[in-house]
């Protein structure tokens, strides 16, 4: 179950600016997912009770990769203690060292999370190197699923996107071929691998403008063996960039219709927001998430109302860039939170 905190003083302000920011869906620049979230009571539904929680309990989690500056200089226990003070279930890793931190062992690591309340739920590996010796899936993918199992971990995955041979399709069947490998290779060990998607993978073969590479990776790999965890800001961004083909022509794609179309296939989530921009290259400006303009009471929402599909997976938050790691992760956690579903 998801641990009670205390509500972030910003947060009714917070919400309240984003009852004003409707944003149209659709696949136009600046296109995301209909209305903003809810209105400034919902930080006080927590007590009165008013709407389930849209988030699931016990399912929110965090990707370190957002904490590495205070994990590399503190080490974990600290960070683990905050994450422990916000409200998190969950940790994604992004490494198991700590820098100036001092050594830890992988033993130790679980301890510490699991004494701070924290499942460790996944974590990210590099996808191929040419370094023999590289810690990735195509080098050393016997230690890469050693450690995983010895922290625990019931997903291992890579933020790798799958353009080790190029961008074609023949290249990318490839790929998927080398990821059916290591998810079978995950399976047998109790474990589901996973690819984190960037803007990237929604572009546009180049030996075929018309097939999506997105689509490639899906209909080539199998979906008993290889799974994926949406990065849902770079899904909005990839929309932004690649919703015209090469030659100009519309090729609209709408991010949660992936989702919804195959739920058991995203059993992981990054929960990452970001303001519209559509002079940025990307589409929109990393932000805190709540800050933001992505719907995620509605993304959330339409998940979990599946049949079946409530407790089926696990969302992290995420920040690539924080202004600050700490008030990101807490401030994050108190958005996501105060979310109530609508009666």
């Amino acid at each position: 179950m998801s641990r009670m905190f205390q509500p972030d003083p910003e947060l009714t302000h917070r919400l309240t600016r984003r009852g004003m920011l409707g944003v149209a869906a659709g696949a136009t620049a600046a296109a995301l997912l209909g209305s903003a979230a809810a209105p400034a009571t919902a930080a006080t539904d927590k007590t009165s009770g008013r709407g389930r929680p849209v988030l699931p309990p016990g399912r929110l989690g965090i990707q370190l990769y957002s904490l590495r500056d205070k994990v590399s200089t503190l080490g974990f226990a600290p960070v683990f203690a905050e994450l422990e003070k916000y409200g998190y279930d969950e940790v994604e890793f992004a490494g198991y060292t700590q820098g100036s931190a001092g050594p830890i062992t992988l033993a130790q690591l679980k301890r510490l999370a699991r004494d701070h309340g924290l499942n460790p739920i996944g974590s990210h590996v590099g996808y191929y190197s040419d370094d023999p010796n590289a810690y990735t899936f195509a080098q050393n993918l016997t230690k890469v699923l050693d450690d995983a199992q010895a922290l625990g971990l019931k997903h291992i995955g890579t933020a790798s996107g799958p353009f080790r041979y190029g961008s074609t399709v023949d290249a990318w069947k490839r790929a998927a071929e080398e990821f059916n490998t290591y998810g079978a290779a995950a399976k047998a060990r109790g474990m589901k691998f996973y690819q984190h998607n960037h803007s990237e993978e929604f572009s546009f073969a180049t030996d075929n403008p018309k097939v999506r590479l997105y689509d490639v990776l899906l209909r080539e790999t199998d979906p008993d063996l290889v799974f994926l965890e949406m990065d849902i800001f770079w899904a909005y961004s990839g929309q932004f960039r690649f919703s015209k083909r090469p030659d100009g022509t519309p090729a609209p794609f709408e991010p949660l219709d992936y989702v919804l179309r195959q739920p058991h296939r995203y059993p992981l989530f990054h929960v990452k927001d970001g303001v519209s921009d559509p002079a940025n290259t990307y589409g929109y400006r990393m932000t805190d998430v709540g800050d933001g303009d992505i719907d995620y009471q509605k993304f959330i929402s339409a998940v979990t109302r599946l049949r079946g599909e409530r407790l089926a997976h696990h969302w992290q938050a995420e920040h690539d860039q924080p202004a600050e790691s700490f008030t990101f992760a807490r401030r994050s956690s108190a958005y996501l939170h105060s979310l109530r579903e609508k009666c």
